[in-house]
């Protein structure tokens, strides 16, 4: 099933995505390095142990993926031309091994494209939060999106 073209956005419509994800050291650890990321932080249980958090930390830009990922069942799946930008993007605290997330989406704004008149831009605020309802990451997301096909 298709993903929302631009004329089915609306500002202020928000998406609660049904998909959650439990996290797993599995995904940490072979996103660091996959990502050629060494940060101890995230890959190193000795060392994250003397840390304030004790424990290794979800690497951000595998939350930030996954969070965005989450969102493109039930927003644009195959309507998306192009991510623009990502702004604003936070993590206000810290994700863990055993995290599940789940995701909301809103619609800030959607404007046609003033070149190409068979899509336009829709900016999302994409939020993650754990088991607890805590907000662990947001980002401000800009992406091309196809209109109804004539």
């Amino acid at each position: 099933m298709p993903g929302y073209f631009l004329e089915q956005f609306e500002v202020g419509q928000v998406f609660k995505h049904p998909i959650t994800r439990t996290i797993t050291e599995s995904d940490n650890v072979l996103f660091s390095v996959m990502t050629m990321n060494p940060q101890p932080l995230h890959i190193d249980f000795e060392y994250s142990s003397k840390t304030e958090f004790g424990k290794p930390l979800v690497n951000s830009l595998f939350t930030l993926g996954l969070m965005i990922g989450i969102s493109v069942h039930d927003t644009t799946l195959a309507t998306t031309v192009a991510n623009l930008g990502m702004t604003e993007t936070a993590f206000p605290h810290p994700l863990f091994h055993g995290d599940t997330v789940h995701i909301e989406t809103e619609v800030l704004g959607v404007r046609e494209s003033k070149s190409k008149p068979d899509r336009g831009i829709v900016e999302f605020e994409h939020r993650a939060f754990n088991q607890n309802d805590v907000l662990v990451a947001r980002t401000r997301r800009s992406a091309m999106i196809l209109k109804k096909p004539a």
